[in-house]
């Protein structure tokens, strides 16, 4: 039945537009022969299409735009006809005799124009007989665009200040009046729409047969035509808005007219029609096309119109724009402030939101955190001095959400979001935000995955304005809002978590610890033991991001405390290298428990370092201990155990507290460690670079050579080792890379001046690998060749510079 109804109008629209072709024709036939008469009777015909009910809105409109064109046509004709002399007057009162009204106020309309122009007549007697004239059409989508028509061709004949119909007689006050009588008449036509039902519908609705044969049931056959005429009515909602705009535009409606007479007689239709799409739209309109400096001074009587509208107006939109409009209003310059702080603009926003928000008990959720999220954004445009203000908005929107419970809605946990994160753009500082006690409390109405999306926010916001946090207080208060980050929250051992968010959420709060910093050293301690508080509670998997920033930063402090003065040693919170060491030593305890076997090695391994450079040889002892603790039971990989034992060789070399004993020890332990390593090639590399274990060249007490030399034999031996392996295993002498290597160290420690490496011994050894490149033509390395070749060179090279070294390398024959 819908298909047929269309093909239906598409039928009577081709033939109201063929009538008003056909009559438009003879019309213009009749103006080229000035006859008056026919023009007028064919006109008349043409305009009597548009007085059909059988189309909708949006048919119609088409039908209407084609007798409009025409009818310009005719008003350039009646122009023509008054400068030849024929009175407006006789014209004015000669369309009055068209047999139909609807023809009539049309031919009406036009002729006033042109009777307004000639200025035979004050406008305002011409505006007010048209507008009253107009009654007689009391059909709405008839009447509506006959209106329109009116106001259409009246828009600029209006005795507006500066205009040239402006006089004695017509005023300003004659125009605001004529366009709100108008608006009245047009909206009380619209507002009838939703109300009107043609004779046919509602019988072929009310016959149950009929409703069975096409498909529908109980009161689905209403709800259709409701939602018909809320369709249609939405597409003519622009004709009733255009007379606002008009109003928006006459230049006399100044601020008083607009309080006194514009505004009260709006408001007083809009909440008078108790219509809602009626007062929805009209609201938007009256927000929307006049200046902001009005709605400002306007404040108290626009927002009190608002408790007044139908509980099913959108009023949170409304109330949002309006709020909108202000703010920006307030941020286009500094000058308008001192408005808003002298008609008290934010308690009357915030007081008319309260007003909504009671008497609107079933307002979702959402609606609600919409109107505090526009309220706190207009506060920080206006006020943004005014923290106790931003603070009672948050207050206000965190009562409301206690007695929703969590949110679980999406829309209305992102519209949170946005709300909590206006503040930090707003003021580019946390510290600021965190003195706002409401803010906090949001985060126990927010789900999981939302709060961590929320602190992802913060710490943004952190990082971008480089906000440093130099307070223990401030941190804990930070954390309280970051803690979905932090810890796992209730609920999250059951959310599916994806590795890749995971990690960047961690290495976010990582990045963070650097931003939280204090000069004054006891205050970084406290700020110290509050963040290792925090994250030795966010679980194992947690531990591996968070904990190595916190080892930094506690590293970063001890040697800012080197050489300070332990002036009041027994105090809890002195800041002292020998506490910190022992809260790091209980920290990576921690992590290796994860297990992060291989992260608290190298943990260590930075402590010792540090205590070595601090002088406290004990210390940098048992950071030692716990690094070979974790070695000989934790590290398993053969890969790993080669990577740190370099790193433990590397460390240890470095340092430069230890006594003999416990040098002795700690050295003993690494070389044993080497030459258990499961492959003979990294047996080799880790023996040879145990070399430098003894042999230090900024420390006179550690330079022996004979067990430089010893390190260095042993590592021919294991390289020798592996070359018959490697022969047994693919038939071939191996690679000569190892003896390069070894080659090398011994050129280091030459030129270092250890008297246990010989020339002859680096001759030798030179001779063994040129035999074995020789002897091997099969398994050829060309990398071991270049590199061989390389050090080759590299001994030329010294012997040609001349100096200490060339009478060293001299007896070297390469």
């Amino acid at each position: 039945m819908m298909v047929e109804r269309a093909e239906d109008e598409e039928k009577w629209l081709a033939a109201g537009i063929a009538a008003i072709q056909q009559n438009a024709f003879y019309m213009h036939r009749a103006l080229d022969s000035n006859n008056l008469r026919d023009a007028l009777k064919y006109s008349a015909q043409m305009l009597s299409e548009l007085r059909t009910s059988r189309l909708s809105p949006h048919k119609y409109y088409e039908l209407y735009m084609r007798a409009f064109d025409e009818l310009r046509k005719l008003e350039m004709f009646f122009k023509e006809e008054t400068r030849r002399g024929c009175s407006t007057i006789d014209l004015y009162e000669l369309v009055q005799h068209a047999g139909n009204i609807l023809p009539r106020l049309y031919l009406l309309c036009t002729v006033g124009s042109v009777y307004i122009k000639s200025k035979e007549a004050p406008a305002k007697d011409v505006l007010k007989d048209l507008v009253e004239m107009c009654r007689g059409i009391q059909h709405p989508l008839r009447g509506l665009f006959l209106r329109s028509y009116l106001s259409q061709v009246s828009r600029d004949k209006l005795p507006d200040i500066g205009s040239e119909y402006e006089g004695d007689a017509d005023t300003v006050t004659d125009a605001v009046e004529f366009v709100l009588q108008n608006f009245t008449e047009m909206n009380k036509l619209w507002v009838r729409m939703q109300h009107q039902c043609s004779c046919e519908s509602f019988i072929l609705l009310a016959d149950p047969e009929f409703r069975l044969a096409i498909g529908l049931s109980g009161l689905q056959g209403p709800a259709r035509e409701k939602e018909k005429r809320e369709k249609e009515r939405s597409e003519l909602r622009d004709l009733v808005g255009k007379n606002l705009h008009v109003l928006g535009q006459l230049e006399g409606v100044d601020l008083d007219m607009y309080k006194e007479t514009v505004l009260p007689r709006v408001l007083e239709q809009v909440v008078n029609c108790k219509d809602e799409i009626a007062q929805f739209y009209l609201m938007d309109c009256i927000i929307q096309v006049f200046p902001d400096e009005y709605h400002l001074q306007t404040l108290e009587t626009l927002l009190g119109a608002c408790p007044q509208l139908q509980p099913a107006v959108d009023i949170k939109t409304v109330l949002s724009q309006l709020m909108e409009r202000l703010s920006n209003y307030a941020a286009s310059s500094a000058e308008v402030l001192p408005e808003f702080l002298q008609v008290e603009a934010f308690a009357k926003l915030s007081n008319s939101i309260w007003k909504v928000i009671e008497a609107q008990v079933d307002m979702p959720i959402l609606g609600a955190v919409t109107l505090y999220s526009s309220l706190l954004t207009f506060t920080l445009h206006v006020h943004p001095d005014r923290l106790d203000y931003v603070d009672q908005v948050l207050g206000a929107c965190v009562t409301k959400l206690s007695s929703a419970g969590k949110l679980e809605d999406s829309k209305s946990t992102k519209q949170i979001v946005a709300l909590l994160s206006a503040p930090l753009e707003k003021y580019n500082d946390i510290v600021t935000v965190l003195k706002l006690s409401n803010y906090p409390r949001f985060m126990e109405y927010l789900d999981n995955r939302t709060n961590k999306v929320m602190a992802i926010v913060i710490i943004q916001s952190i990082m971008k304005n480089k906000t440093c946090i130099a307070t223990a207080e401030k941190v804990e208060a930070l954390f309280e809002l970051i803690k979905g980050l932090i810890k796992d929250l209730d609920g999250d051992l059951h959310d599916e978590v994806d590795d890749e968010d995971f990690e960047e959420e961690q290495n976010s709060v990582a990045r963070l610890l650097q931003m939280l910093y204090s000069d004054d050293p006891d205050e970084m301690l406290l700020i110290i033991c509050a963040l290792r508080k925090h994250f030795l509670t966010g679980g194992p998997q947690r531990l591996p991001y968070t904990i190595p920033p916190l080892v930094f930063s506690s590293l970063k402090l001890i040697r800012k405390l080197q050489g300070r003065d332990e002036n009041v040693v027994g105090e809890e919170a002195s800041a002292s290298p020998k506490k910190i060491f022992q809260l790091l030593n209980q920290t990576i305890e921690a992590l290796s428990a994860v297990p992060a076997s291989e992260l608290a090695l190298r943990l260590y391994l930075q402590c010792a370092e540090a205590a070595n450079d601090c002088d406290l040889e004990p210390v940098a002892y048992e950071f030692f201990t716990q690094a070979y603790i974790l070695y000989e039971e934790e590290i398993a990989d053969s890969k790993a155990q080669v990577t740190a034992l370099h790193l433990i060789v590397g460390t240890l070399q470095r340092t430069h507290v230890f006594g003999v004993e416990n040098r002795d020890t700690l050295t003993h332990k690494a070389t044993g460690y080497s030459a258990k390593l499961l492959k003979k090639p990294d047996q080799c590399r880790a023996v040879y670079a145990c070399s430098h274990l003894f042999w230090v060249d900024d420390q006179d007490s550690i330079r022996d050579g004979e067990r430089v030399l010893l390190c260095l034999k042993r590592a021919l031996r294991i390289a020798n080792a592996a070359q018959q392996m490697a022969n047994v295993a693919r038939g071939g002498s191996g690679s000569v890379t190892l003896f390069v290597e070894i080659l090398n160290k011994y050129l280091y420690f030459f030129e270092k001046g250890n008297p246990q490496i010989t020339a002859a011994a680096i001759q030798s050894l030179i001779e063994l690998i040129t035999t074995e490149i020789q002897s091997d033509t099969l398994s050829q390395d060309p990398a071991a060749d270049a590199f061989f070749a390389s050090t080759l060179r590299y001994i030329q090279f010294q012997k040609q510079k001349g100096g200490a070294l060339a009478e060293k390398y001299e007896s070297v024959k390469v």
